[in-house]
């Protein structure tokens, strides 16, 4: 079924693509990005939900229960029926799917000079996942639908960069399968992977700016800005770690320049976790006359909002409704405004729960990988030394851990930490360090 079937434009013959995890088949997007004598010129699919989901029937109001698919490691609670989101409105390929297509014209340093959104009729050529996209740009055999990503993507985080954006590369950590059990492994990231986040980055913002423009109804992701106490703390962390930071350097232009891979740049994206905080939905309807710290994402740098994972959140296909109707010159659905609110609120209750899932999952499989090995030394990197009101928190790399260590170990350092504690039943683990065992570095 497609409500919208009798007026979408037939654009199947745009050659799109999809970038996802190997293993996913709830895709959202599809992508044709072309370099052009002036520019780009972006097309970006969307899964329209809107087209497929009834408002006011059973399943638009489980979906306003659920608000988001939860991830877990032996499989998932999705936000819809799967033969839905896994079938029918996915964009797999080689089939035509509804879509919502936005269409954003960039000059030649990737700065968008236009955009809007259309519902359109697409269909996928082909996917890949990003180890694939990354393997084909480093061979240079990108295909046709791909070629200018790369120099899309570094435009575009150059410029993000340029508005202030914080982005950090600590390791992320997930839960996979290994025989009869689970295991930790660090989630390997890639250029492929900031380039198509890039794409997802500006549709968002370019959702934003048409919802401010327009004034009224608009849902915005939010985020406050980081307080100059905590940008002072990290200059003081940069300082004694012997990390040049100049005084007109932004905080994330500084954290770009730093090898990941080093103990100075873990410690640091570390404390800097603690300048992205507060993130939340804001409704600009509720904003008389909005800052703009009002109705910017710190993280960003500028307006956004999400739009471009309908089949996995519900709030994108509250916003894209909003888009479709702006760009075409109409009043915005009723169901839409009328449920906006409580589609916010939806969306905090289970974004709260959602990080709750995903830490109960991990902190889980660490203590049940570990419990045997109590009393193990490991190498371990200090993150941040105690404080007082907390311990010191440090990166194990095998198994990937982050976690607590008692002790007082030195900020900053690669030493010799022992395993302390791994409770499956309380899902806790901890680690100690003892300076008279040994010096820092020395593993036994």
């Amino acid at each position: 079924m497609d409500a919208f079937a009798g007026s979408r434009v037939d654009r199947t013959d745009i050659e799109f693509v999809t970038i996802d995890p190997p293993s996913a088949l709830d895709l959202d997007q599809a992508l044709h990005i072309e370099r052009t004598p002036t520019g780009f010129t972006l097309h970006y699919a969307i899964a329209d939900l809107g087209a497929v989901i009834v408002p006011g029937t059973a399943l638009a109001a489980e979906a306003e229960v659920r608000g988001q698919t939860f991830y877990l490691p032996d499989g998932n609670v999705a936000l819809h029926p799967t033969v839905l989101s896994e079938g029918t409105a996915s964009l797999l390929p080689g089939v035509d799917r509804p879509a919502a297509l936005w269409t954003i014209e960039l000059d030649n340093d990737a700065v968008p000079l236009s955009y809007s959104v259309t519902r359109a009729l697409v269909r996928s050529r082909e996917r890949f996942d990003y180890a694939q996209v990354q393997a084909a740009a480093d061979a240079a055999a990108l295909p046709a639908p791909l070629a200018a990503l790369p120099e899309f993507g570094r435009l575009r985080i150059e410029a993000s960069l340029d508005q202030g954006a914080i982005s950090l590369r600590l390791p992320a950590q997930e839960v996979v399968p290994e025989g009869d059990g689970w295991r930790i492994e660090l989630e390997p990231r890639t250029a492929a992977d900031d380039w198509n986040e890039q794409v997802s980055l500006l549709t968002g913002m370019c959702a934003a700016r048409i919802m401010v423009e327009h004034k009224g109804i608009g849902l915005l992701r939010t985020m406050p800005p980081p307080p100059d106490s905590a940008i002072a703390s990290m200059r003081r962390t940069a300082a004694a770690l012997g990390v040049q930071w100049p005084a007109e350097m932004p905080v994330g232009r500084m954290l770009a320049g730093l090898d990941a891979n080093t103990p100075a740049a873990l410690v640091l994206m570390s404390e800097a976790t603690g300048l992205l905080r507060g993130a939340g939905y804001t409704l600009t309807a509720e904003l008389d006359d909005p800052s703009p710290d009002q109705l910017t994402h710190s993280a960003i740098g500028a307006p956004y909002a999400h739009v471009t994972a309908p089949l996995r959140r519900m709030a994108d296909r509250f916003t894209t409704e909003i888009c479709l109707a702006h760009c075409a010159g109409i009043e915005v659905p009723s169901w839409v405004a009328d449920g906006l609110k409580a589609a916010a609120d939806t969306m905090r209750r289970t974004d709260a729960v959602a990080n709750k899932v995903d830490r109960a999952c991990v902190d889980l499989t660490e203590a049940t990988v570990l419990a045997p090995r109590i009393g193990t030394d490991f190498p371990a990197v200090v993150l941040r030394a105690a404080n007082g009101s907390r311990p010191a928190e440090v990166f194990v790399s095998e198994p990937p851990i982050l976690a607590r260590c008692e002790g007082e170990p030195p900020e900053g350092e690669t030493l010799a930490v022992r395993l302390a504690v791994a409770d499956p039943a309380t899902r806790t683990i901890g680690f100690e360090y003892d300076a008279t065992r040994g010096q820092p570095g020395a593993v036994r």
